[in-house]
Parts: C-alpha cells; structure tokens; sequence
C-alpha cells in the first residue's frame, strides 16, 4: 500500500486529505502532538514539529510527504503570536528537509501546503509569477518558502501549493460565514471590494493527488479555483444558497471592533484580499468540478 505522511494534518484540510487519499488506495500517517494511535488506512503519530522522533521512520519508504503544520494565523498578531506563526513553519520545514536528506528510501514528493496570502492585498489578476505584497503575512511566506525551496533532494520533487480560500463541508473559512448569514449578519465585509479566491475542497483534494502522483510536477502553483469573486459578490451567493435576505453591510471600523474583541483575531483576514488565478494548473490541462461559486455552495450546503 503506498503511503502519504502529513505532518501537521489533524485540522480541516489534513483530515479531507486524508480521507480522500484513503479512499483511493493510499495508508496515511498523520503527524500531529497528540499521542500515537489509530491503525491502518489511518494513523496518528506523535512528533512536536521541530525535532527529530520516532515519526521519522514513517518518512523512508513514504511516496509523499505534503506537510501542513503551521501555527493559525486566525489569532491577534501580538508580537508573540508572530513569532510562533513563524517559527512554527520553519522549524517544521527545517527538521522535515532534514530528516528526509538523511532517509535510506526518500519519498518521491515533499509537497508544502503554503498561502496566496504571498500576494499581499491586491485586486490585480494574480499568477505565479505575480509580485508579493508588503505586510506581515508576506513576510511570513516569503521566508517560508525561502526555507522550503533552500535544499534540494535526489529522488524527491519539492512542491507548494499556495492555497486560496477552501470551502467544505464541516468547518473550514465558509463555517464562520455561514453562521454569520444565518444569523442575517451576512452582509458585505468592509468595502466589498477585495477579492476571495476560493476553491471547493474536493478541487484542492485532486490538485494533492495530482502533484503526488505525477512526476512533472514541481516548484510553486497557485492552488485555488479559476474564479475568484468580490467579498460583496460571495456574500450575496452565500445568502443567496442559504434562502437568506438582505443583510446589513459590516463598515471597516464595526469589523475591526468584532475582529479584535468578539473573534480574537486580525481584522486583516477579512478586509483584504487577492486575485488569484491558478494559472500552472490550467496549463497543465487541470480539470475542476467546481468553477461556479453558486454550484459549489449548493453542493457544500444543500446536499
């Protein structure tokens, strides 16, 4: 049975992963600080992110490795918190380039799980080759991907997938929204104006398989649907999908307020945005299922 290893794979995307790759034949171990259990299709093993343990023997013999640890950047960017968004990313990197160097049986493909957040706030169109922001998050995944692509292996492609807005079923970025609208509170964010480049998770799901699985990929692609829309746009499908009416518009200084004191967390994830187009997927004859933002919220919601 070939294997896929995910370090950090205990949250949202991790587990839809999981699920996807053992419904096609694969054994996952997932890499998580909680203590070792489970059994095969599906295991847990224990490791902290930064130092070497007994999970490095789930490494040799692996076909992938697609690590997804990093600490949430849904919190308030204190300078602590900033510090552990970081290093958290580069201490996984650094120990699992390490461990994998080492290994007697490399795996095949290091896939990261990065962030379109490299873009900075931008209504411009935006591909790989698209230039970065300016910010905090920008600095954060240039030095994460700095530290990603700075060794190379014999025998193992190194991947990132910069990933847009994911919408699934059972939590993900679409759960707090849907709460929101239910409760007709939601009506456009801010201006309206910044970008969400969304993706249906099952799209996501296939794009992990695709880079596992095929040899000429490599380097970074933009892993997002090929439609991203307006906040104001998604919000009125949301509402639209949900048999929700009109809903009071939430001003920059309101979100702000909300951001900080009820959700505990930077106002900026919600009032900016990004204009990404998955640009190396489409020219690699990438076929998604889910390209119209109405059809995809109508199979997350109402079926």
């Amino acid at each position: 049975m070939r294997k896929v290893v995910l370090p950090g794979g205990s949250g949202f995307l991790g587990e839809a992963l999981a699920d996807y790759l053992i419904a096609r034949g694969y054994e996952v171990v997932i890499l998580t600080r909680s203590s070792s259990r489970g059994e095969s299709p599906r295991r847990y093993v224990q490791w902290d992110g930064k130092t070497r343990g007994d999970w490095v023997r789930e490494i040799s013999g692996s076909t992938a490795v697609v690590n997804f640890t990093g600490k949430s950047v849904n919190c308030i960017y204190t300078p602590k918190n900033k510090q552990e968004i970081l290093q958290s990313r580069l201490d996984s990197v650094g120990v699992l380039h390490d461990v994998i160097k080492s290994s007697d049986d490399p795996p095949n493909a290091f896939i990261q799980a990065g962030s379109l957040a490299i873009f900075g706030d931008t209504t411009d169109v935006c591909d790989e080759t698209a230039p970065h922001g300016t910010g905090f998050s920008v600095d954060v995944c240039q030095r994460w991907e700095e530290a990603f692509f700075s060794q190379e292996h014999i025998g193992t492609r190194r991947v990132l997938l910069r990933i847009g807005f994911a919408l699934g079923k059972n939590g993900g970025a679409l759960e707090p929204l849907r709460k929101l609208a239910n409760r007709r509170l939601g009506g456009t964010v801010g201006s309206g104006k910044q970008y969400i480049s969304w993706i249906h998770l099952d799209d996501l799901n296939e794009m992990f398989l695709t880079v596992i699985e095929q040899e000429e990929f490599e380097g970074i692609f933009n892993a997002t649907g090929p439609s991203p829309v307006t906040n104001k746009e998604f919000m009125k499908t949301l509402r639209s999908v949900l048999n929700k009416g009109w809903s009071p518009k939430a001003p920059t200084p309101l979100v702000k307020l909300g951001a900080y004191v009820i959700m505990r967390a930077a106002p900026e994830l919600a009032l900016t945005g990004r204009r990404c187009v998955p640009d190396r997927f489409l020219r690699r004859g990438f076929t998604f299922r889910y390209m119209n933002l109405e059809q995809a919220l109508q199979e997350i919601i109402n079926e």
